[in-house]
């Protein structure tokens, strides 16, 4: 038995769910979500609960029941409170400004990277070094704020470079100088 899956899934007041034609619907303040439903489970929203239901018995409607009562959560959480992912930026000269909705990176190229504010996410730079990547859906936020990093990845010589805030990096010791034989 699944032990995510069983868990009930409490809806707060101001947000409202519905499951049709295989589709959970969560919509909020902050913003409508969907997320289609396999056909090995069945969602029932019952007064203000929602709870994920096998249909048979199988290991494969166990693990769907589990990922899917994971996935409506985060729908509902989202739409209330939001998901944020903090990146920090490391360099000599390296810094970050928002100018209306894109943000400029300047992260020791021959140019200023501009990084244009996608739908339903909200870039801010709080500081020079700081990004703040928030959102609805968890997975979008995630999969924006890994499309920022990738515009320059850590080295691990110096740690120059974009990382998330609780990444922790592991610096490789330089050359050796004047290493005697």
């Amino acid at each position: 038995m699944s032990r995510i899956g069983k868990h009930p899934i409490h809806i707060p007041a101001g947000v409202t769910v519905e499951f049709k034609d295989g589709v959970v619907t969560v919509k909020g303040e902050k913003a409508t979500l969907t997320q289609p439903v396999s056909s090995n489970v069945d969602v029932k929203i019952e007064a203000g609960v929602v709870n994920v239901v096998r249909k048979d018995e199988t290991s494969d409607s166990n693990a769907k029941q589990g990922l899917y009562r994971q996935l409506i959560n985060n729908m509902v959480v989202g739409v209330t409170e939001g998901y944020t992912k903090t990146l920090i930026v490391k360099g000599v000269g390296f810094r970050v400004a928002k100018q209306g909705n894109k943000l400029v990176l300047n992260l020791g190229f021959s140019h200023p990277v501009e990084f244009v504010e996608p739908a339903g996410i909200t870039l801010e730079a709080p500081d020079q070094n700081t990004i703040n990547v928030k959102g609805a859906s968890k997975e979008y936020v995630g999969e924006v704020a890994a499309k920022i990093r990738d515009i320059k990845k850590c080295d691990h010589y110096h740690g120059y470079g974009i990382r998330y805030n609780y990444e922790v990096l592991a610096l490789k010791p330089g050359k050796a100088a004047g290493k005697k034989k």
